[in-house]
């Protein structure tokens, strides 16, 4: 059986991480209180955002727009737009 945890973008007990996905405290605090599938779509969002606004994450200010970024995607806050990204739930065939 996989461990749980109490996903705080769920709200619900949900599969956890194998292993922090970050160092140092932030790594430990996502480990203890985000669930495997609210990590992989932070990822797909957070790639998207990085793509799109060409972001360098060599760079302090891109790297902090994206832990702001993912902050607010795991507390369900509003986060930027991808603007360019459209769901396949959006696409109507002709």
């Amino acid at each position: 059986m996989s461990n749980t945890v109490f996903c705080k973008k769920y709200q619900k007990d949900m599969e956890a991480l194998d292993r922090a996905p970050l160092p140092g405290a932030k790594g430990q605090e996502i480990l203890q209180t985000v669930s495997k599938q609210a990590w992989q779509e932070w990822q797909l969002l957070q790639t998207m955002m990085i793509n799109e606004k060409q972001l360098n994450l060599m760079l302090p200010e891109s790297r902090k727009y994206v832990m702001e970024q993912m902050d607010k995607f795991f507390n369900n806050e509003p986060t930027d737009k991808v603007t360019g990204y459209v769901s396949p739930d959006d696409i109507v065939e002709l």
